[in-house]
Order: C-alpha cells, then structure tokens, then sequence
C-alpha cells in the first residue's frame, strides 16, 4: 500500500526555519514528482513546492521563493521541505502528495497520493 507520511511540523517563532519531511513506505519515491502543499483555516489548499522524479526541476509558489528549500533523498525515499524565515502567514497543516508525470506542477487535482498532514504554526 502506497502511504506518505509527513513528519518535522512544530511550533516556531516569527523569522525561525524548520524542516518538513516526506517519508514514502510502499513505493520508490524515484519514480514520482512530490508536491507540497499547505491549507490554512479557513483557506484554501495551496501548493508551496514541487520536485519531479528526476530532480532537475523544482518549483515554488511566489510567496515562498527565496525562503524554502525542496529536496530529496531516493536512498531514504525521503522529501524534505527546509523552510527558512518563516513568517506568521505560513501557519497552516502542509501535506506532500506523490504523482507519476515528469513535471511537477503545484495543482493539488493532479496528485494522486497524499499524506495526513503536519501542523506548522509560526508565531511568537
């Protein structure tokens, strides 16, 4: 059975850095594009980064470039997600997701897996 399990969310406070992770059990992370996503109450889901299989293309939503970092490790079959400078407005449960196409994009519709989510809360 194919589960993503996120793990390293906490509280932090304003201008601090975390790092998330991605674990996948059931399958080779090698093969699929990860996706990082993030739902804030009362908000819709947002995508924040992407990686492709391949890991020669990453993307970033505008509000998070310069600030977060996504990589991965196929040996562990590991995502990971560094978020540096955070700020009060990145407070929300982030979820990666997993999908089999070569590039990834940050629309939540074309990702097949899903983890249950890890609570990032930001403030002082």
């Amino acid at each position: 059975q194919l589960q993503l399990v996120e793990s390293g969310g906490g509280l932090v406070q304003p201008g601090g850095s975390m790092r998330l992770s991605c674990a996948a059990s059931g399958f080779p992370l090698d093969y699929y594009s990860i996706g990082w996503f993030r739902q804030a109450p009362g908000k819709e889901r947002e995508g924040v980064s992407c990686i492709s299989y391949s890991d020669s293309y990453t993307n970033y939503a505008d509000s998070v470039k310069g600030r977060f970092t996504i990589s991965r490790d196929n040996a562990k079959n590991t995502v990971y997600l560094q978020m540096n400078s955070l700020k009060p407005e990145d407070t929300a449960v982030y979820y990666c997701a997993a999908a089999r196409f070569r590039l990834c994009v940050l629309s939540s519709s074309r990702y097949d897996y899903w983890g249950q989510g890890t609570q990032v809360t930001v403030s002082s």
